[in-house]
């Protein structure tokens, strides 16, 4: 038993020196530099990526772009492999030095510059014609005295002292009504009150289809300037219209256009007004079946700003546009229509096209020429009235004081009737 401390002693030192060994082994086998590279996703960074220190826990920023499968590398940023401490390029993420593209710029551009001149119209209605209430539509200053080009049915029926606009900076200001053509559905407001931006009628004679448009206007009539992005989807295009004239030479476009925005410019990407938003046309479900496939869905319609031009300017200067007037109240034909009066031709043929005459203004060109109720209007000066082309849209090939010649079916007989135009009065 005495000698059970040299016994322990020897032990111990044989086991030290075992572990010692063991721990070299050991040491040498877990040499990092020996370690092979664990070949795992990463998603590249903004800039230029970093090599991690060794042994460290680090976590990639996500960029928009997925990450492009294990082990490979190249221009996709996916960590160096083989111990290498090259980083591989990778493009810029989006934020830092990712740049807008310059359609895009373009566009933003145009936004800034213009959206100040573009302003909410306020229409208090006259409760005395049966409407009452406020309707909202959206305008653009076109110059610095304060001139507003609108559409007509955004301030027709309008009270005394009703119309009024707010600017985009929240500012009220009241609004002078210089003139309103319902024909072309344009009106001209003034405000009397210095304006912050106005915008320019650009050339809408050499646009083409696909180019890209911005409509800006205060959508849905919420008092704030949305920005909705298409394209010229279509040129020279007609819409009938609850005037009953024809609107002619429209643009249409596929930029979103709500209710509020009408009379709101439509921009071609240098910032200038080609057109002023009129109507929208969207399909509805009521009445519809399932073989209907042939109903256009949101398809919106400007004005040219060549026609905008010619009547603003009009407008501006006298209040009015000067249009050829008759003096009738008509009906277009129909089937229907012909077959319940028995209106027929010298042939004995029911009438297919023309107007059926339903009442005469008194002392207007229509009762000097003597025409009457009745009386069928087929064409003025050869030129044909029809469902494509409707008697205002006609007579709007002739001015004001013309003598022109108008042809009538009256009771069963063609008759020429010579007149000269008057005028149209002021709305």
């Amino acid at each position: 038993m005495q000698n059970s401390p040299n016994l322990i002693s020897k032990s111990s030192r044989r086991l030290a020196i075992a572990g010692l060994l063991v721990l070299t082994v050991l040491t040498q086998a877990c040499s990092l530099s020996n370690l092979p590279v664990s070949k795992t996703n990463s998603t590249p960074t903004a800039g230029v990526a970093q090599s991690a220190p060794t042994g460290s826990n680090v976590t990639a920023s996500p960029t928009s772009g997925p990450s492009t499968g294990t082990g490979t590398t190249g221009t996709t940023g996916t960590a160096p492999q083989n111990g290498s401490s090259t980083p591989n390029q990778v493009p810029p993420a989006q934020g830092g030095s990712w740049q807008v593209p310059a359609e895009q710029q373009a566009i933003v551009k145009v936004v800034e510059q213009v959206s100040s001149a573009v302003v909410t119209v306020v229409n208090k209605l006259d409760s005395s014609q049966g409407f009452g209430g406020e309707a909202r539509g959206s305008g653009v200053i076109v110059d610095s005295d304060g001139s507003i080009i609108t559409n007509n049915h955004v301030v027709e029926g309008a009270s005394e002292g009703g119309l009024s606009v707010i600017f985009t900076d929240g500012k009220t200001a009241a609004a002078q009504l210089l003139g309103r053509d319902p024909i072309s559905d344009l009106a001209v407001l003034k405000v009397d009150q210095p304006v912050s931006a106005t915008a320019q009628l650009g050339d809408s004679d050499n646009l083409k289809v696909g180019e890209t448009v911005i409509a800006i206007g205060s959508a849905l009539g919420d008092f704030r300037n949305t920005v909705t992005v298409g394209v010229v989807s279509g040129l020279d295009r007609t819409l009938s219209s609850d005037t009953g004239v024809n609107m002619t030479n429209l643009i249409q476009t596929d930029a979103a256009i709500n209710h509020g925005n009408s009379g709101g410019p439509l921009l071609n990407l240098s910032g200038q007004v080609i057109g002023i938003n009129t109507a929208v046309v969207r399909a509805t479900s009521t009445g519809m079946t399932q073989d209907q496939t042939d109903v256009a869905e949101g398809l919106g319609f400007a004005i040219p700003a060549s026609t905008v031009r010619t009547i603003s300017a009009q407008l501006i200067h006298g209040g009015t546009v000067a249009r050829p007037y008759l003096g009738v109240e008509t009906r277009a034909m129909s089937p229907r229509i012909a077959s319940y009066y028995d209106l027929r031709d010298e042939k004995g043929n029911l009438l297919d096209t023309g107007v059926l005459v339903s009442s005469v203004v008194q002392g207007s060109a229509a009762e000097k020429a003597g025409l009457r109720p009745g009386d069928v209007i087929t064409s003025i000066n050869n030129t044909p009235i029809n469902a494509d082309a409707p008697l205002v849209n006609v007579l709007m090939n002739f001015q004001p004081g013309q003598k022109v010649t108008l042809h009538v079916v009256r009771d069963g007989k063609a008759v020429a009737i010579e007149t000269t135009l008057d005028t149209r009065p002021k709305p």
